[in-house]
């Protein structure tokens, strides 16, 4: 499988580029603001073709990118309904509502969970590699050594909820900052500790 990440815009928000490989077709997910040069240099590099946008919530410096994005390419984009409106620059044609329930798309089988807390609309993307790896793209609800702003309650109970019950070895990709593991976190995030959230980074 290829994952393809990179920071972009001025809050560094990570875009990923998933595929079964080369040659295919792929999902971007959160192409945010001043990212389309960098997935058009992904794109190229590992020829891939855009088959949809997923964003793990509305905020601009996660969906910032995709109106360019899908109009470029003709493709839908996936959100969840309570998170359309969050961004002021217009949305895609092509809007399509994240209920829950599984994804199939590019090739790829992904599992979608609703964390409620950063956003009302906040998701977490899951996607079991050929290899056998597990992979979380956790938006801003969970980073690598912190977690997101928000509603702390249910931020907590998402956390609680949907990503500490993953395998140890669950690689998370963040939507800021470096990826972690799910064992990782569970060992060594203070704001995880007990399932609690505190004051949060993001």
């Amino acid at each position: 499988m290829l994952v393809v990440g990179f920071p972009a815009g001025a809050l560094r928000a990570n875009c990923y580029l998933l595929a079964p490989g080369p040659d295919t077709a792929c999902v971007v997910v959160d192409p945010g603001e001043d990212s389309a040069a960098r997935v058009a240099e992904a794109l190229a590099e590992h020829r891939l073709t855009p088959a949809a946008v997923l964003a793990t919530h509305g905020h601009s410096d996660h969906v910032g990118g995709a109106p360019v994005l899908t109009a470029a390419h003709d493709v839908p984009m996936w959100i969840h309904p309570a998170d359309r409106g969050l961004h002021e620059g217009g949305e895609p044609a092509d809007v399509r509502d994240l209920t829950g329930a599984p994804l199939e798309l590019a090739g790829l089988a992904i599992d979608v969970d609703l964390v409620p807390g950063h956003t009302d609309g906040s998701v977490v993307f899951r996607v079991t590699t050929p290899e056998g790896g597990r992979l979380a793209l956790t938006g801003d609800t969970l980073f690598a050594g912190s977690v997101g702003r928000g509603d702390q309650r249910r931020l907590g109970e998402s956390l609680r909820d949907a990503l500490l019950p993953l395998p140890d070895d669950t690689v998370v990709l963040p939507g800021h900052g470096p990826a972690t593991t799910i064992g990782r976190e569970r060992a060594g995030n203070p704001f995880l500790s007990g399932a609690r959230s505190v004051v949060p980074a993001r």
